[in-house]
């Protein structure tokens, strides 16, 4: 009789081997893609794509076969469809609080489509269609990882970003003098905060220069300490997902 509860293990109604098959190749193709996006260090790692993969391979188990049980009732009728269109417009949400701008330039673009991506990959799961997740996994990381070594070798080496703090003294007309020197070696400079260092005997101050360019960052930092007003300076990568994600 239509309406009455079923089996709590039924493969017929959606909880069967299959359906558990599914969801667990989600959380390993899912988890792959993770694992990528974490050893990059970027803001949405392992964890994140792991859960997004299987909740999308769960919310596809539920469209096919969670409304089994009442589909012989009068005015009662679905489409699974829907679910699938609910999940591709919910997932964007996510995707967009890893999307930000700094200075004009756009970050996170990469890790959020990952993110979109992996919600494909479990809904590929969950409905059934384990070789294309399959593929769509081999596909990302054919992308990932082989197209910036593509794109290094076609268009020339890829812009580094980063960042020089230079501890210098005040009062000599020094940070002209090094903000050109960092032009002069072919970086741009992105960014510059200066603030001065108080409890010192001598007026120094501290700088924070974010430069982008493809030349040598390590000898532009020896030349800069190589001046007499410069006390240290440290160099440093600017972050992966700021680096990487255009």
């Amino acid at each position: 009789m239509p309406g009455l509860a079923v089996p709590l293990w039924d493969v017929a109604n959606g909880q069967g081997l299959r359906q558990l098959a599914e969801l667990g190749l989600a959380l390993l193709l899912s988890s792959l893609i993770g694992w990528e996006r974490e050893a990059h260090q970027k803001s949405a790692g392992l964890r994140t794509h792991t859960l997004v993969g299987v909740a999308s391979a769960l919310m596809m188990e539920v469209s096919q076969h969670g409304f089994t049980n009442v589909l012989g009732l009068d005015h009662v009728s679905f489409d699974p469809s829907r679910v699938a269109a609910q999940i591709v417009s919910g997932i964007g949400f996510i995707g967009g609080g890893l999307i930000f701008v700094r200075r004009d330039a756009v970050r996170g673009l990469t890790t959020a489509a990952t993110i979109w991506l992996t919600c494909a990959v479990g809904m590929a799961c969950g409905g059934g269609l384990p070789i294309l997740a399959l593929t769509t996994t081999a596909l990302h990381f054919l992308v990932v990882r082989g197209y910036p070594y593509l794109s290094g070798r076609t268009m020339g080496a890829v812009p580094a970003t980063v960042e020089v703090r230079l501890t210098y003294l005040t009062g000599r007309a020094l940070l002209p003098r090094l903000m050109e020197a960092c032009t002069q070696r072919g970086f741009r400079i992105v960014e510059v905060k200066a603030d001065r260092l108080p409890g010192r005997t001598d007026a120094a101050a501290r700088v924070l220069l974010r430069l982008e360019g493809t030349a040598d960052a390590g000898r532009l930092a020896s030349e800069l300490f190589q001046d007499d007003g410069v006390v240290d300076v440290e160099l440093s990568l600017a972050s992966e997902e700021e680096e990487q994600d255009a």
